[in-house]
């Protein structure tokens, strides 16, 4: 909640990463990470990248646009589809794509679910040109006020996640099916949480959608038998 104190935790994290590769870290989770980086050949990069992206949300409560937002997207989520698929294995680097394309599908869907929660923490991640062209403000959002107009704009941010969960399927190849199932898995359950919000009527100011324990343990089994 202090944003000094988050920004120089994050910093002596950052700290903490460039000891994982040539030093002595002292957090037992850097420690642990240190021959983890070299078995999986992780980039210091992308290390960096994630905490970048945290560090987004102390000076950036609000998106003018897509292009802003996706940057946002790729470090908290991308980042880890690209680190995730080193552990699982590929062996076309097409695969990467896939990864990035699926990280940024996840993390929009994560936005349309907590539209409302973000909002009472007076954060606002759809894109502020996309309010204003979907005729909707932000004092709106932050006082939960539902309307067509809302209705509309959840439909374009939507429609948007389904496009890039389709373009990262589409670029999975064929023989790294098998190795990335675990994300496969997770596509399943990220999407059948967006079909969720849809069918729920997309009142995402004032409820949050989840699945049951037991409809994404369903989810799990079935995507695992089928690839």
């Amino acid at each position: 909640s202090d944003e000094e104190v988050a920004r120089t935790t994050l910093n002596w994290w950052r700290g903490q990463v460039a000891e994982i590769y040539g030093g002595k870290p002292q957090h037992p989770v850097a420690i642990a990470l240190v021959p983890i980086v070299k078995q999986f050949n992780f980039a210091q990069e992308h290390l960096l990248e994630i905490i970048d992206g945290m560090e987004m949300d102390l000076h950036h409560p609000r998106y003018e646009n897509f292009k802003s937002l996706q940057l946002y997207c790729y470090r908290v989520a991308s980042v880890v589809g690209l680190l995730t698929v080193e552990i699982f294995g590929y062996k076309n680097r097409q695969t990467l794509k896939y990864a990035h394309d699926l990280g940024i599908a996840f993390q929009l869907t994560n936005i349309i679910r907590d539209v409302g929660e973000d909002a009472r923490r007076n954060r606002i991640y759809l894109p502020m040109d996309e309010l204003q062209q979907f005729n909707v403000t932000a004092a709106d959002i932050l006082n939960s006020r539902d309307s067509e107009n809302f209705q509309k704009l959840m439909a374009f941010q939507v429609e948007r996640a389904q496009r890039f969960y389709d373009q990262a399927l589409a670029l999975l190849p064929k023989e790294d099916k098998k190795a990335q199932r675990v994300g496969l898995i997770m596509a399943a359950i990220y999407r059948a949480t967006l079909i969720e919000v849809v069918a729920s009527g997309c009142h995402v100011l004032k409820e949050r959608v989840s699945l049951t324990p037991s409809y994404k343990l369903w989810l799990a089994f079935k995507t695992w038998l089928t690839n």
